[in-house]
C-alpha cells in the first residue's frame, strides 16, 4: 500500500473517541478605542473588528428606513456652510425628537441613540461603513459583496474582518451611487468602474456587475490626517538616520544640484509616503508643481501648485491626462516637478523635462527592483530613450514584506544610483544602500557615490565635505527623534531652518 493510499484508508476509518481538551469558545478582547473593539477568535485566521452597527435586514432595517423617510421630509436642507460634523450633531438631535414624537414606531427606549446614529450615517455619512471611514487607524475599507463581512486593513493589526455586513446588493449599489454623485461622477452599466478622490482625500474604487461577478464592490483607501514624516519612517524601521540624511541632501541638493529621483515598489509598499517625505525636504523658496492621478501628497510647502488628472465627462469628452498636466507644468516655471505615478507617456515627458534643465524631479513607479525600474522606463508604454535615462540620479526601491517575526513591514530595500556610460547604452546601476533581511537593517555598501561627485562640482565642496554634511544632518534627525518631534510642521520647521542657515553660511 502506497503512502497516499494509507492516508486515504486512515481517513475513512472511524476515529476512536477520546477525552478531548475543550477549546476556548469565547473571543478574546485585544484592544479597544472609541466605539471599536478588536477580538481574537478561536480558529479564525483574521482578527475581528467590531463596532455597534444596525443589521440591514428585518425589523431593524425597516425601522431605519422609516426614520430616514420621515427625517428627509421633515428636516430642512442645510446650508452648505455647515460642516459634516455640524450636520451630524444637528440631525442627531432632530432625529431624537422625531423618535420621541413618533411613538407608533416603537423604538426601544434604550436604543434611541443607536437608531438616531444609524439614520445620521445614511443622511450625512457612508451608511453602514460610516464609523469605519472615521477611524484614522484604518488604511483600507473593503466591501466585497452582499452577505459577506466588510474587511478593513488596520495600521496596527493589518487585515481584519468586521461585524459589518450588507445583506442586500442594492444597499451597496446605493452607497456607490451616492459616493459617485458626491464627486460629480457616475457608476452604471455604461461606466461600471469608479475611481475617484473624495473631498477629504480618500480614494474610492467601486465596481458593479457585470464587471464584478458577485455584485457591487467598494474599496476606500484612507490617508492619515496626521501624515507620516521622516522621523516616523525611521522609528518604523523603513529607513535609518544615515540613509534619510543622504536623501535629505539629495532632495535639496545644497541649493545647487538636487537629484532626480524615482521611487519604485509594489502596491501599498509606501511609495507615496516616501515621496511625501522627500518632497518635504524641498526648500520653501522653490516653486513646486505636483501632478497626480489621485491627489495624495501632503506637503508643508508654501509655493505649491497641485494638479490632478480629470477623467472623461458623461459625454466622453473633457479628459485631462497625466501627460497633459506634465507638459503644462513645464510652462509654469517650476523649480520642481513631482509626478505622483509614472505609467505611460507622461514618463517620457518627465524625462524630457529633466534633460532640458529641470532638477529635483521626483516620481513613483511600479516595479520589483531597481534594475526592473530601468527596464520599465525604457519599455512601452513609457519609452524613455537611453540618451535621456542618464538624467535620472537615484532609484529608491521600497517593498511591503511579510516578516514572520514582525508581521507586515515596509522597508526601503535599495537606494541605487545611475552611472552614465560613455556610449549610448544602458547606464550602469550601483547600489549605495542595501537592506539586510536577516538583521532588518539598511546599510551603506561603502561605494563612492557618483551623485556626490556631481554635487561636488556644483557646490565646490569636496566629497569628504559632503559626507560630513550627511553625518551632520543625520545628527539633526537623531535629535528630532530624541526630542519627540515628529509632526509634519515640527520636522519641516527644523529642516527648513537648517537649509536657511546653511545658505547664510555659504
Amino acid at each position: 500500500m502506497s503512502y497516499l493510499d494509507a492516508l486515504m484508508h486512515q481517513a475513512k476509518e472511524p476515529v476512536p473517541s477520546e477525552p478531548s481538551k475543550e477549546k476556548p469558545s469565547k473571543k478574546v478582547l485585544l484592544d479597544a478605542y472609541g466605539d471599536v473593539k478588536i477580538y481574537r477568535e478561536p480558529d479564525e485566521p483574521l482578527l475581528l473588528y467590531e463596532i455597534q452597527v444596525p443589521r440591514y435586514r428585518g425589523e431593524e432595517k425597516r425601522l431605519v428606513e422609516a426614520l430616514l423617510e420621515i427625517a428627509l421630509n421633515v428636516l430642512p436642507v442645510q446650508a452648505s456652510a455647515l460642516t459634516a460634523e455640524e450636520k451630524r450633531q444637528q440631525y442627531f438631535q432632530k432625529i431624537l425628537e422625531i423618535i420621541d414624537g413618533t411613538p407608533e414606531l416603537k423604538v426601544p427606549v434604550n436604543a434611541k441613540e443607536f437608531f438616531a446614529k444609524a439614520v445620521v450615517r445614511e443622511m450625512v455619512g457612508y451608511g453602514l461603513i460610516d464609523d469605519l471611514t472615521r477611524d484614522d487607524e484604518l488604511e483600507e475599507i473593503m466591501v466585497i459583496g452582499k452577505q459577506k463581512p466588510v474587511y478593513v486593513y488596520h495600521r496596527k493589526y493589518e487585515m481584519m474582518r468586521t461585524n459589518v455586513v450588507f445583506y442586500d446588493d442594492g444597499d451597496i449599489r446605493n452607497l456607490a451611487d451616492r459616493i459617485a454623485r458626491a464627486v460629480n461622477r457616475r457608476v452604471d452599466l455604461q461606466a461600471p468602474l469608479l475611481d475617484a478622490r473624495l473631498p477629504d482625500g480618500t480614494r474610492v474604487n467601486a465596481t458593479i456587475p457585470p464587471i464584478s461577478l458577485d455584485g457591487t464592490t467598494i474599496t476606500l483607501r484612507k490617508f492619515k490626517k496626521d501624515p507620516l514624516t521622516v522621523i516616523d519612517l525611521i522609528r518604523y524601521g523603513t529607513i535609518n538616520f544615515d540613509a534619510a540624511a543622504f536623501l535629505w541632501l539629495a532632495s535639496d541638493g545644497m541649493g545647487a544640484f538636487p537629484a532626480n529621483v524615482v521611487i519604485s515598489g509594489g502596491t501599498a509598499s509606501g511609495k507615496t509616503t516616501t515621496l511625501n517625505m522627500l518632497s518635504a525636504f524641498v526648500p520653501n523658496s522653490e516653486r513646486i508643481v505636483s501632478i497626480e492621478d489621485t491627489a495624495e501628497l501632503n506637503l508643508p510647502l508654501q509655493h505649491w501648485i497641485r494638479l490632478e488628472v480629470r477623467p472623461p465627462g458623461l459625454e466622453g469628452s473633457g479628459e485631462v491626462s497625466m501627460d497633459d498636466l506634465v507638459k503644462n507644468s513645464i510652462r509654469m516655471r517650476p523649480d520642481r516637478i513631482i509626478v505622483g505615478e509614472i505609467r505611460g507617456q507622461e514618463g517620457y515627458t518627465m524625462f524630457a523635462a529633466m534633460n532640458t534643465g529641470h532638477r529635483g524631479v521626483m516620481g513613483t513607479l511600479h516595479a520589483n527592483s531597481a534594475k526592473e525600474t530601468l527596464v520599465r522606463l525604457t519599455s512601452p508604454p513609457i519609452n524613455v530613450p537611453l540618451s535621456m535615462l542618464s538624467s535620472l540620479n537615484l532609484i529608491i526601491m521600497q517593498n511591503r514584506i511579510h516578516d514572520r517575526r514582525k508581521g507586515t513591514i515596509r522597508r526601503i530595500t535599495e537606494i541605487g544610483e545611475l552611472v552614465p556610460s560613455e556610449e549610448l547604452a544602458m547606464p550602469s546601476l550601483q547600489i549605495l544602500y542595501q537592506w539586510d533581511p536577516v538583521q532588518d537593517v539598511l546599510s551603506s555598501t561603502g561605494l563612492s557615490s557618483f551623485y556626490l561627485q556631481l554635487l561636488s562640482r556644483y557646490t565646490g565642496l569636496s566629497q569628504d565635505d559632503l559626507l560630513r554634511e550627511v553625518q551632520v544632518r543625520a545628527g539633526v534627525l537623531e535629535q528630532l527623534s530624541k526630542q519627540g518631534i515628529r509632526s509634519l510642521e515640527g520636522v519641516s520647521d527644523v529642516t527648513q531652518n537648517y537649509l536657511a542657515k546653511s545658505r547664510l553660511k555659504v
